[in-house]
């Protein structure tokens, strides 16, 4: 792996540095070195990594292997499963119909989705029996709650309530039980689910046919679906595993599961797309709503979903309830960080990294990027692993973003 990193590097950095001045070369030189070695020490098989600003791609490279079974190369188009970095795709949707007057941001969800009606909110929970007591949640759940995180559903990776919560017979719940009365906190989970289901219901359409035509299409994002061609699975990256408990054992590859056609569609989740389909996505957020004369939203919906909406509540590190899937939240910071409709928004700047107020999310197999408005850059990060938030892919992505705020071009 070695051998083939450092010559892949040559490759990928020949056909990146024409015209650019000699302290570019020299950044983007210094960055191919931090991203090769990552791969050489075996913290991760393989990543691509892109950045872009509002007008063009500003770095690209391709390390290591998409496949280490059949040493199979990575290439600046491979495909990857970017999980919940579907999220913002779905927000983004939402936002096309909130501008066609579809529905506003505090009207109760269940006036669209029945299924939210009259919710209930743990009152109790013993962890040893599972026995729980339930109560009615005292305020509705909003579609702005959906937006937010904040409606009290939650992931079983970020709850240990939900993960071994079994309903009683007899009973069945379509959404929750939840965590806490809408509005009240914030806890990562299923929101952007129901988000998805809002947009099926007032588009008339499933997510995988709206996504290409009010936003896939116009954009230019021709490997981002749901569901692969088979002529394009071939360029999917293989999913790794880093054993609990074990961090600093080797990556462990796991079995590829035979592509079937997806017939549901999540908005939480479920997209397959390239590095360079996901900075046009960034960058059309750069550019206000607009990408190369397509307008997918306005500007005044971009500085809306670019705002805080919690009020007074801020987002909150997580200890992961699920260690295999997901590692804790420490990339947030604690009760500082806030969201927008559909995006993390980091409330304090680090010198050398992304300005306060960027936006920012990722997917479970560690999959990153950031929207930095202020300095007009954005970063798409993409590996294949799991747990979630790992340190080393964290430390990685973090190398990444301190190298491109050191590139001088822009």
């Amino acid at each position: 792996m070695r051998r083939y990193s450092a010559c892949l590097l040559a490759i990928v950095f020949a056909g990146r540095v024409i015209g650019q001045s000699p302290p570019a070369l020299e950044a983007a030189a210094a960055l191919d070195d931090e991203l090769a070695a990552a791969v050489d020490r075996g913290d991760v098989p393989g990543l691509v990594a892109m950045a872009a600003t509002r007008k063009r791609v500003l770095y690209e490279g391709a390390f290591g292997l998409a496949d280490v079974g059949h040493d199979r190369r990575m290439t600046t188009d491979a495909l990857f499963r970017i999980a919940s970095m579907t999220k913002p795709v779905t927000s983004v949707a939402a936002m096309q119909l909130y501008e066609q007057g579809r529905f506003a941001l505090d009207d109760p969800a269940e006036k669209y989705l029945p299924e939210l009606s009259n919710p209930m909110v743990f009152d109790s929970f013993d962890t040893a029996s599972g026995a729980y007591t339930l109560r009615p949640a005292r305020t509705k759940i909003t579609i702005r709650h959906l937006f937010t995180h904040t409606s009290g559903l939650a992931y079983g990776f970020t709850s240990a309530i939900v993960r071994d919560f079994k309903p009683r017979d007899g009973e069945h719940y379509e959404a929750g039980p939840l965590l806490f009365d809408p509005g009240t906190e914030w806890i990562y989970g299923t929101s952007s689910d129901w988000l998805g289901r809002l947009v099926e219901k007032l588009s008339g359409e499933n997510l995988e046919d709206y996504f290409r035509q009010h936003i896939f299409v116009p954009l230019g994002m021709e490997d981002t679906s749901y569901n692969v061609p088979e002529n394009k699975q071939p360029r999917l990256v293989t999913v790794h595993q880093r054993p609990a408990g074990r961090r600093d054992e080797a990556l462990v590859e796991r079995a590829n599961q035979p592509q079937r056609p997806a017939t549901s569609f999540s908005g939480g989740g479920g997209l397959v797309s390239t590095a360079g389909d996901y900075a046009r996505f960034a960058r059309m957020i750069l550019n206000d709503g607009t990408l190369d004369g397509e307008q997918i939203l306005t500007a005044a919906s971009i500085a809306e979903m670019s705002r805080n909406q919690l009020g007074t509540v801020r987002v909150r590190a997580l200890r992961s309830a699920e260690p295999d899937l997901s590692d804790d939240f420490s990339f947030i910071e604690d009760l500082k960080d806030e969201w927008g409709l559909g995006f993390l928004l980091n409330e304090t700047h680090e010198p050398g990294k992304r300005s306060s107020g960027s936006l920012s999310w990722g997917g479970l197999d560690n999959t990153y990027f950031w929207i930095d408005p202020t300095r007009g850059v954005a970063g798409v990060i993409l590996m294949q692993f799991l747990p979630f938030a790992d340190p080393k892919a964290l430390a990685i992505y973090d190398g990444f973003e301190r190298g491109v705020y050191r590139m001088p071009t822009f």
